[in-house]
């Protein structure tokens, strides 16, 4: 979970690491009155930015300095509803602008591929670290703090760039960028930095089914078990889709190793209410997942869209493999569904699917 700058630094503060004060606005009205209480406080100068999960703020014109409150109200105007590298800004951070004697680089972040944790530090204008050391030894303090946060939040990242020495004195950290490791929610308060806006509406509604789903940008719904099928399959299908005009995947959903009917049908369910998805490939390969329970699924899937009313017109191929792979095909066979159609291979399935979503139709009846 990527952080906004703003929780970055709320998060920061919490573990005493010095950031300038400031406050979130989501109209410009909002910032002109953030401002308007600096400059109650003998503070007239504010910056006004963005509030996105990207870099490159500045130079897209994301990032601005307002002299008083009515300044700082139009360039929150002027900022407010920016594309910057394809995310919209709904929120800018309104905060006391700082005379910056002297900039910085810190960073804490986990080194996968070294299996270990890694800082990085930088220090520009001509200031070697041990004259930080002797003459800002609260820069030493900060750096501390700043591994209690990466460490006791679970983040695979912590960076302040810059981290600033003001023109009188004070240590800051100026930015914040915190990436915390989702596989640590279990045993942190992560929720409150969760941000329903920036979630996709399907993603939040298949988490909440405790799937595995990731929202993409094309038009063959994928659905399979274990990681590295479902890439491969993602892969497979884009491959086909070029002969039918470019058709892609519309999302990675792996339904896991031990999936029950249930699971399947939420799946399903989930990928059918993709407005963009015209075909379904479902690619099963049986282990400890069993092939029976797979065709059960998509046909309780089935049912249960069909009680509330609505009806799947969308083409299903099925791929079915391994553990209990025969009964699985027999009791889709039996069932006569009119919308799956099965094929043996993973290409010959992938290459079907796609050509259904280029040609926008429904298979043949299978039997009844």
């Amino acid at each position: 979970m990527d952080l906004f700058e703003y929780q970055a630094k709320e998060l920061f503060a919490e573990y005493g690491v010095p950031v300038p004060r400031g406050h979130l606005a989501r109209t410009p009205a909002e910032a002109g009155a953030i401002a308007a209480g600096f400059a109650a406080e003998g503070v007239p100068r504010v910056v006004v930015k963005a509030q996105v999960k990207t870099g490159g703020r500045g130079k897209a014109g994301g990032v601005k300095v307002a002299e008083g409150p009515a300044e700082a109200e139009a360039r929150a105007s002027g900022i407010l509803g920016m594309d910057i590298k394809g995310h919209t800004v709904h929120a800018v951070l309104v905060e006391e602008a700082s005379d910056i004697a002297q900039e910085f680089y810190l960073s804490f972040l986990l080194d996968r591929a070294a299996r270990t944790f890694v800082s990085i530090c930088s220090v520009q204008g001509g200031m070697e670290i041990e004259e930080v050391a002797h003459s800002s030894p609260e820069a030493v303090a900060l750096a501390e703090r700043l591994w209690a946060v990466f460490t006791d939040e679970d983040a695979t990242l912590v960076e302040v760039n810059p981290l600033i020495l003001t023109t009188g004195g004070r240590v800051i950290a100026l930015d914040g960028k915190v990436t915390l490791d989702d596989n640590a929610a279990y045993r942190q308060d992560h929720a409150r930095f969760a941000d329903p806006g920036e979630t996709d509406p399907l993603e939040a509604r298949a988490r909440a089914k405790h799937l595995n789903y990731v929202k993409l940008d094309g038009q063959v719904g994928i659905i399979g078990n274990g990681a590295g099928l479902v890439m491969s399959t993602l892969d497979v299908v884009a491959q086909a889709g070029e002969a039918f005009g470019g058709i892609r995947p519309a999302n990675f959903l792996d339904i896991g190793g031990g999936a029950s009917a249930e699971v399947m049908a939420n799946g399903l369910e989930i990928v059918l209410s993709d407005s963009s998805v015209r075909s379904v490939l479902v690619n099963v390969f049986g282990g400890i997942t069993s092939c029976d329970e797979v065709a059960n699924g998509i046909m309780s899937a089935l049912a249960m869209l069909a009680a509330r009313g609505e009806q799947v017109g969308h083409p299903i191929v099925v791929r079915l493999d391994g553990n209990n792979a025969a009964e699985g095909r027999r009791i889709l066979a039996d069932a006569g569904l009119a919308v799956v159609e099965q094929v043996e291979t993973m290409d010959d399935a992938a290459r079907r699917a796609a050509e259904l979503a280029a040609a926008g139709r429904q298979p043949a009846p299978t039997g009844a």
